[in-house]
């Protein structure tokens, strides 16, 4: 593992585990085995270091959400391959996860926060597209994507919570409960 590898490897780790405002930089340079100088040299500073992590991670789920996210009038098969998609991407990256899901309800003045805040903001409009273009085919959904997104994405992350803490698995079953339940929301 390369250095640059190495220390963005180390901080998630330890943003994970104590949170972005309770590690330092000599923290994550004594963890990943090299110095300040070395991290300040592929990042330029902390929050460089937090970007850089976010942008890896997040261009993946990124990617596959998106490809999910494609309507073609079918609104309980796209939002089950969305799910699908979450599920799978935070059992690939559970450290990520629980990291990134930490620092939205971080203080909302903090680094931590309005680092991460645009991440939110563009799955929370790449949700309302998809509910704007179902409201086409379903009349009764118009003028509600923007409660439809925040309901959904909230849902998916609140069971990707209980996985993290092993209270449930995450699975097709789950999938398809979760959306057949928000689907009977959405309808009523």
């Amino acid at each position: 593992m390369d250095n640059r590898s190495r220390i963005l490897s180390r901080a998630l780790e330890l943003f994970a585990l104590y949170g972005y405002d309770a590690v330092g930089v000599q923290r994550i340079v004594e963890a990943a085995h090299v110095t300040k100088p070395t991290l300040y040299h592929y990042f330029g500073s902390k929050k460089g270091l937090l970007n850089a992590l976010l942008e890896t991670y997040f261009s993946e789920l990124f990617q596959t959400v998106e490809d999910a996210a494609v309507y073609d009038r079918d609104l309980t098969l796209t939002l089950n391959k969305m799910t699908t998609a979450y599920f799978n991407f935070s059992k690939q990256n559970p450290v990520f996860y629980r990291m990134q899901i930490s620092m939205w309800f971080a203080p909302s003045h903090s680094e931590a926060f309005k680092t991460v805040s645009g991440f939110y903001e563009r799955q929370q409009n790449l949700l309302e597209n998809l509910f704007i273009e179902a409201a086409k085919q379903h009349g009764n959904m118009q003028g509600r994507h923007q409660a439809y997104a925040a309901t959904f994405l909230g849902m998916i992350n609140t069971y990707i919570v209980l996985s993290l803490t092993g209270d449930i698995e995450l699975d097709q079953q789950l999938v398809y409960k979760a959306v057949h339940q928000f689907m009977h929301g959405i309808f009523s």
